[in-house]
């Protein structure tokens, strides 16, 4: 049985190729039998709308393969999983090196129970959705290696990790640089039902602040419960030893916590606009704080994983001259390197991730079943908690196969909102499903730029000789996804019975 299963048992890298295949012929089949669908685009400048037809563009053929051979490279290095990884890993490498991770991380898992930490690694995770996609190459690796650090499985804060970002994607009591982009086109669908409507960034603030506790308790709680006996065990190699700190360390800690504090500071203020020669990296064309923090011209979002990069090396790099791991510039050097070390698997899956993704998105396919499935709402002609139950499903099977919210947001809302106004329920609660319905997918899906981070860094840890299948990332995740889906399932159904605002004058019914 076990040779059967060895036989059985796919590579991540063969996976990833078997995907792109399938991807490859399955394009070829629906553009074929003509799988196409229809669907209000609405422009969120002017509020007007146009019939459009999304068609599945077959790759299955002699163009297609062309395309797919001329724009693997170009794809590849514009790839920002890879960039973003790469400049990442520099600081966290430096950091780890010079001994400020393993100080700071065994003092914390010393003086912190295991619940706690794994609480607050889940908690910060979820709240990184602010800063867009770096939560997933920062909060991974740091994970994995305070859990390992801890005398605990780093499997273990790998999965933990992924789960809180992706099932905390659409949730953040922090109004986020998506929420402002995804209300452009709640706020375009209502005005034209409503000329008059209008919404805040804070109107979803009551349900988000509630839902981001709730579930980092939830996700913490089957980590602790269920993953830790589902995940393989992992056997420490080196005997565990107590981490004295001498003079060095503690010094080390005084000037790295100093120069931190100070970098920190002087970002802190040039992102606090009206203040003297304040506000520097702000993009002051936006409307929103958050869109001049986050927008794509705004200084501070195209530095930000420079400005993240910098702050770990200077934080790695003062402890090493404190605690004196770092005398010379050549261990400054290598230390720069250090976690670069050994990332070849990790560039082929980047790799292939890539090209799954790029081919997946030029057949158009995922469009077409999200449309397909808005369509599904509105021919359904549900109303009051049924037609909140078939949103949140759909959001959450069309997550699968269109990652991106925003642009699946741009063709649900066209459907759903009229149909929730229509039926007396505000648009910010439609958004809210949307956005929630999300959570409870989106570590499912290969689809997503940043599951190759997660499968290429259970691959770092993974001692068992069985490879890290499909199938044992799915049997991660998959506590984490129905338990998360069912439980916000239940949040938002309860708030439509009781009726309370879900934020500052954000309501459930009009």
């Amino acid at each position: 049985m076990n040779k059967f299963k060895e036989k059985i048992t796919l590579n991540p890298v063969m996976t990833f190729l078997i995907l792109i295949l399938a991807t490859i012929v399955l394009s070829g089949f629906l553009n074929l039998i003509g799988f196409e669908a229809t669907y209000n685009k609405i422009d969120t400048v002017t509020g007007e709308y146009t019939v459009t037809s999304e068609s599945v563009e077959s790759l299955f053929s002699l163009s297609g393969i062309k395309y797919i051979f001329t724009s693997t490279v170009s794809n590849f290095t514009a790839f920002t999983p890879l960039s973003m990884l790469i400049i990442v890993l520099i600081g966290i490498g430096i950091m780890e090196k010079s001994g400020f991770i393993k100080t700071t991380f065994t003092i914390l898992t010393k003086y912190c129970k295991k619940y706690t930490i794994t609480f607050w690694i889940v908690f910060i995770s979820i709240l990184m959705s602010i800063t867009g996609d770096l939560g997933y190459v920062i909060m991974i690796p740091l994970s994995a290696l305070m859990f390992s650090y801890g005398r605990r499985n780093p499997l273990l804060g790998v999965v933990a990790t992924y789960a809180a970002l992706t099932c905390g994607s659409g949730i953040n009591f922090l109004f986020t640089a998506i929420d402002s982009e995804m209300m452009k086109y709640t706020l375009a669908n209502a005005q034209n039902i409503d000329a008059n409507y209008l919404l805040g960034t804070s109107s979803f603030i009551f349900i988000m602040a509630i839902a981001v506790v709730l579930i980092s308790v939830l996700i913490t709680i089957i980590t602790e419960k269920v993953s830790v006996s589902n995940v393989e065990k992992y056997e420490f190699k080196e005997e565990k030893k107590e981490l004295r700190l001498g003079k060095r360390e503690y010094r080390g800690l005084i000037f790295s916590i100093t120069a931190g504090a100070l970098y920190l500071l002087i970002f802190i203020y040039n992102i606090i606009p009206g203040l003297p020669f304040s506000g520097n990296l702000l993009d002051y064309s936006q409307e929103f704080y958050i869109d001049k923090l986050f927008s794509y011209d705004s200084f501070f979002s195209n530095g930000f994983v420079f400005i993240v990069t910098m702050f770990f090396i200077i934080l790695g790099l003062f402890y090493g001259i404190g605690a004196k791991t770092i005398k010379n510039n050549n261990d400054f050097c290598e230390d720069l390197t250090h976690s670069l070390d050994g990332t070849g698997r990790t560039l082929i899956l980047i790799l292939l991730g890539s090209i799954l993704i790029n081919v997946f998105k030029k057949t158009n396919i995922g469009v077409v079943i999200t449309v397909s499935l808005a369509n599904l709402i509105k021919g359904a002609s549900f109303s009051g908690m049924p037609l909140v139950i078939m949103l949140f499903i759909v959001s959450a099977i069309a997550t699968l196969f269109l990652t991106n919210p925003t642009a699946k947001w741009a063709i649900l809302s066209t459907t759903a909102l009229p149909l929730f106004m229509n039926n007396s329920l505000s648009p910010e609660f439609a958004q809210t499903i949307a956005r929630m319905g999300e959570c409870a997918t989106l570590g499912l899906t290969p689809l997503l730029a940043y599951f190759t981070v997660y499968i290429a860094y259970l691959e770092k840890y993974n001692q068992n000789d069985e490879p890290i299948s499909l199938f044992r990332t799915l049997k991660y995740q998959i506590p984490y996804s129905v338990i998360t889906a069912i439980f916000l399932l239940l949040l938002l159904i309860g708030w439509f019975l009781i009726g309370i605002p879900i934020g500052i004058n954000g309501v459930v019914t009009t």
